[in-house]
């Protein structure tokens, strides 16, 4: 490994330069493009190794023809609440016009792709099937499809590795934008290979823009690329880490962090003694992480200008760490404590609970809802786990092995 491609973690140890997809693609744009024109779908994590936007990087070199913008959730520059509409509008940088995915249209339309001769997808995944840029990419690959397009994906690294993979396969009668296939909630692949996994079922012209020196035992703090949050509420990596599991909290009465400084890692509510539940928390003696008490004022979303009792989560071995079992611990014992407050929010428009969508399947609800041990719960998805993990393996495309 030569320097310039290499980096410092704390202590002067050298940390592997990982190449993003974009970055190779760039080295030789024509062989991947040729002369067509682009529609690019990216984000503020559309970014080169050296901080450039791969919309400003694309609209400034000659040998790229980009001729639209595509934006997912929270829009092609980042500055959009989750669940918030996007609008469509000129970028001011590029002149170009800025189609929203997450709108009136979560999908390219034909008027959209006018000006289009291929699309190309570079948007950093954070590992989490609930995480909606999965949903933007499967909306892409089946318009690519219908309209005779090939889609080329820019593929990055998941950030909370490759290796670990949890939570229960998605049952298809909880299929949403939130959750689009029977895979497991903390899926350990990268955007590229989730691509290749969900075109098996669409059948596009798809190209995935291997990244050069990942493996898939790297964390994002390992490979040398700068970290841009990936949405509003996911600020560090640490939030990644916990994402997995505390996202959960989305679909209960208990704030998720959302208006805090630590989103996903505090939670609490107005009638939790934090004491009360780290206590009963840490007495479990879960793998990798620790609870603390603590108190926080979200500044919007659940509790807004309400003061909150509750815990910050605290990974102390990321590797050792498990998020969705955790989390599923973190809710039975506030069940268990504060019966009389805790709630699931109520069903939405369609009939069907947001933490089953989270969940992909309404048996866990059911199950903590009547008690049932959590390693329980977790011993009952391990049959459809073990066979989801053999049905992944065809798509991986990167060795085992950290940094």
């Amino acid at each position: 490994m030569d320097c310039p491609r290499g980096g410092l973690q704390a202590g002067g140890r050298m940390r592997m330069r990982v190449a993003p997809g974009v970055d190779v693609l760039l080295r030789n744009p024509v062989a991947f493009l040729g002369s067509s024109r682009v529609g690019l779908i990216t984000n503020p994590t559309g970014v080169t190794g050296d901080f450039t936007s791969t919309i400003d990087a694309f609209h400034r070199d000659p040998r790229i023809r980009l001729t639209a913008i595509f934006g997912p959730e929270h829009g092609a520059r980042g500055d959009v609440q989750d669940a918030l509409p996007v609008e469509s509008y000129v970028d001011p940088a590029t002149g170009l016009p800025v189609h929203s995915l997450y709108g009136d249209a979560r999908r390219p339309t034909a008027e959209m792709l006018e000006d289009v001769d291929i699309l190309v997808f570079d948007i950093q995944d954070v590992g989490a099937r609930f995480y909606t840029y999965a949903s933007t990419l499967t909306y892409a690959l089946e318009a690519a499809a219908e309209h005779g397009l090939p889609l080329l994906v820019l593929d990055r690294p998941n950030p909370i590795d490759g290796v670990h993979v949890e939570g229960k396969p998605l049952d298809s009668r909880f299929a949403s934008f939130v959750g689009l296939h029977p895979i497991p909630i903390r899926h350990g692949m990268t955007i590229g290979e989730l691509a290749l996994l969900i075109n098996a079922g669409v059948g596009a012209e798809l190209r995935v823009v291997e990244m050069e020196g990942w493996r898939r035992g790297m964390w994002f703090d390992e490979i040398g690329l700068p970290w841009v949050q990936p949405s509003p509420n996911l600020p560090t990596l640490e939030t990644a880490a916990v994402y997995p599991g505390t996202c959960l909290f989305e679909g209960t009465n208990i704030s998720e962090g959302r208006g805090t400084t630590r989103p996903f890692e505090y939670l609490g509510a107005p009638w939790i003694d934090g004491a009360m539940w780290a206590e009963a928390l840490n007495a479990l003696g879960l793998a990798g992480v620790l609870f603390r008490a603590c108190h926080f004022t979200p500044t919007f979303s659940k509790y807004a200008g309400e003061r909150c009792g509750g815990v910050q989560v605290h990974v102390t071995d990321r590797n050792a760490f498990r998020p969705v079992e955790t989390a599923l611990y973190m809710i039975a014992a506030a069940r268990g404590l504060w019966p009389g407050n805790f709630e699931w929010l109520p069903p939405t428009y369609d009939g069907r609970c947001h933490f089953d969508l989270l969940a992909g399947t309404d048996q866990i609800r059911k199950a903590l809802s009547r008690g049932v041990p959590v390693e329980e719960i977790v011993a009952s998805w391990r049959n459809e786990l073990d066979v989801c993990l053999k049905q992944r393996k065809r798509y991986l495309l990167y060795p085992e092995g950290g940094s």
